[in-house]
C-alpha cells in the first residue's frame, strides 16, 4: 500500500508524518551506532577522536577566521569520512574473501591510500592555517 500524495484525512496525515519522523530517528540511531562501532573497533578512529578536539582547541586559541574554520572543518571531516569508508571497505572485503586474494589486496590498498591522501591534505592545511599564526 502506497501513501497518498495528498492527505484529505488529517488523521492519516498525522500517521504518515509520525512514521516519517520515526524512520528518520531510526536512521540517526543506525548512524550513531556505526560511529560508536567504528570508534570501538578501530585504533585510528580513536586517534582521530583525540586529535580532532586538540585541533579545534588550537583553532579557538589562535582565533581562526571564518574561512580558516571552514577549511579546517572540511579537512577534518574528509579524514573522518575516508577513514570510516576505508574501514567499511576492509570489513566487507574480509567478509567476502577471508583468504588472501590479489584483487582484494588491491581494493584495500586503494582505500587505505585514500585515507593517507586525506590525512596528508588535512595535516598540510592544519599546519598552513595554524602555523602562520605562530610567526
Amino acid at each position: 500500500m502506497t501513501a497518498p500524495t495528498s492527505c484529505p484525512d488529517n488523521i492519516l496525515c498525522m500517521s504518515i508524518f509520525k512514521q516519517t519522523i520515526n524512520n528518520r530517528l531510526r536512521s540517526f540511531g543506525y548512524a550513531f551506532s556505526g560511529i560508536i562501532a567504528f570508534l570501538k573497533s578501530e585504533p585510528n578512529g580513536r586517534v582521530h577522536a583525540v586529535v580532532t578536539p586538540l585541533v579545534i582547541a588550537a583553532g579557538l586559541y589562535v582565533r581562526l577566521s571564518l574561512v580558516e574554520w571552514c577549511v579546517l572543518v572540511l579537512v577534518i571531516g574528509l579524514v573522518w569520512i575516508t577513514e570510516m569508508l576505508n574501514t567499511a571497505v576492509e570489513k566487507t572485503m574480509d567478509h567476502l574473501s577471508p583468504e588472501r586474494h590479489e584483487s582484494v589486496k588491491f581494493v584495500k590498498d586503494v582505500a587505505a591510500g585514500a585515507v593517507l591522501i586525506s590525512a596528508v591534505v588535512a595535516v598540510a592545511a592544519g599546519l598552513i592555517i595554524l602555523c602562520q599564526r605562530c610567526w
